[in-house]
């Protein structure tokens, strides 16, 4: 099995009505052997499993071997600029589906795809001015802070 550093939260910067298959055929095109992501969460709740876990994904350039990538179907709105429009129903199957995989993996970190930009200033952290990506449209790493990979007796 793989060691798993990172839980990385994703938007597919697409339309909330894209369908699991588009993404699938969109990875394709691409040229890549693997999809972007391990779980994919769609507008009404539902998640789809991509790709097995203990196989790499194609979500952040240089952290794929040490992370499992989970995204939820939109974050951009109709004239294409990004937004977290998350449903009720995709933030609750995302809570639930970060509290599985941290009890998994206990000791990697959940962080967003733009997490991964790097610190040009030095501060230690990655200020908005500094994200190569704006995605997934909302601090991942501040909203899933309190989740826990330890069961509780």
């Amino acid at each position: 099995m793989r060691t798993i550093h990172h839980l990385v939260v994703h938007c597919t910067a697409t339309s909330q009505t894209t369908s699991v298959d588009t993404l699938r055929r969109h990875f394709k095109q691409l040229g890549w052997n693997s999809p972007g992501y391990h779980w994919v969460v769609a507008p009404g709740g539902n998640m789809t499993n991509l790709l097995d876990e203990a196989l790499v994904a194609n979500g952040v350039k240089g952290h794929n071997a040490t992370s499992i990538h989970v995204a939820y179907i939109g974050g951009i709105d109709a004239a294409g600029r990004a937004v977290d429009n998350r449903t009720g129903q995709q933030k609750h199957t995302l809570q639930t589906l970060l509290c599985v995989l941290k009890r998994r993996y206990p000791e990697a970190r959940i962080v967003g795809h733009r997490d991964f930009s790097p610190d040009l200033n030095g501060n230690g952290r990655v200020d908005p001015w500094e994200r190569i990506k704006e995605r997934p449209c909302f601090d991942a790493a501040e909203e899933y802070r309190n989740i826990s990979g330890h069961v509780r007796a």
